[in-house]
């Protein structure tokens, strides 16, 4: 008489929670993770202080917004967070541990949603609270000065998020583009000259129609999201968020599509 045993059913399953908490315990895990994110963070608030500190009022930046100014060294912290999300997918091709979390969840593709959500809960968090420090202590040298403000004054509020969220955007992008390419040196030269250089490029062009479309490039649409009041040749705030969700909606899609159907 054959004795039938119930088949053993696998003591873990692959959950879209479990390959996220994967991913996340990857990004705080790395020695890169810390140095790009303190960087970026210390950028910020530096910039932010030296220019609260030696602002006067009526001088060449009275004109500015007064979030833009607050937070000027958000254009180099952008670098840093950049390249965290190009070492975020990339990097693990140039290390072969790719293969490794490939193995594990064979449908391929929760990995690069897991690794964009971890990448852009931790970056939206942290410079959302490195945004409102900074202009608070930016403040306390601006209070008496023509860019005095406060977070209750009109568009304050909706710009110090914006900046964060374009911050956030501008990395997934660079991050999609990580996963696109394969390559860190590839996905970093691709990253400045589609994104950084194109656009002054084209903006050299006589033409209407390429300035309007140059106001919804990654670069402009950020710049825009970023400020309390509007700024002369940039998208509203809505389209500006729209845009930019869009460009890195797209390349995470390519890479996405590319990881299906490529091998490793």
């Amino acid at each position: 008489m054959t004795t039938t045993h119930p088949t053993a059913s696998p003591p873990y399953r692959i959950t879209p929670p479990r390959i996220l908490r994967a991913e996340w315990h990857k990004l705080r895990s790395l020695r890169s993770t810390w140095i790009t994110v303190i960087s970026a963070v210390f950028l910020v608030l530096g910039v932010g202080l030296i220019m609260g500190a030696t602002y006067t009022s009526g001088g060449g930046d009275s004109d500015v917004d007064t979030v833009v100014l607050s937070l000027y060294g958000s254009v180099l912290a952008q670098i840093f967070l950049v390249v965290l999300g190009i070492l975020m997918t990339a990097g693990e091709y140039a290390t072969g541990m790719i293969r490794s979390s490939l193995t594990a969840v064979p449908a391929r593709l929760p990995v690069l949603w897991a690794k964009a959500v971890a990448f852009a809960t931790t970056v939206f968090t942290v410079m959302i609270a490195t945004s409102v420090v900074t202009f608070a202590a930016a403040q306390a040298f601006l209070h008496d000065t023509d860019q005095a403000a406060s977070f209750t004054d009109p568009g304050i509020l909706r710009a110090l998020v914006g900046n964060a969220g374009a911050l956030t955007l501008m990395g997934l992008l660079a991050l999609g583009l990580g996963a696109l390419l394969r390559s860190v040196p590839g996905a970093i030269g691709a990253f400045i000259g589609g994104v950084m250089i194109l656009p002054e490029i084209l903006g050299m062009l006589p033409y209407d129609a390429v300035e309007r479309a140059i106001m919804y490039f990654p670069t402009q649409a950020a710049g825009a999201l970023g400020s309390a009041t509007p700024i002369p040749g940039t998208a509203s705030p809505g389209p500006a968020l729209l845009a930019l969700s869009l460009w890195a909606g797209t390349t995470l899609a390519a890479a996405a599509l590319t990881l299906k159907r490529r091998d490793v």
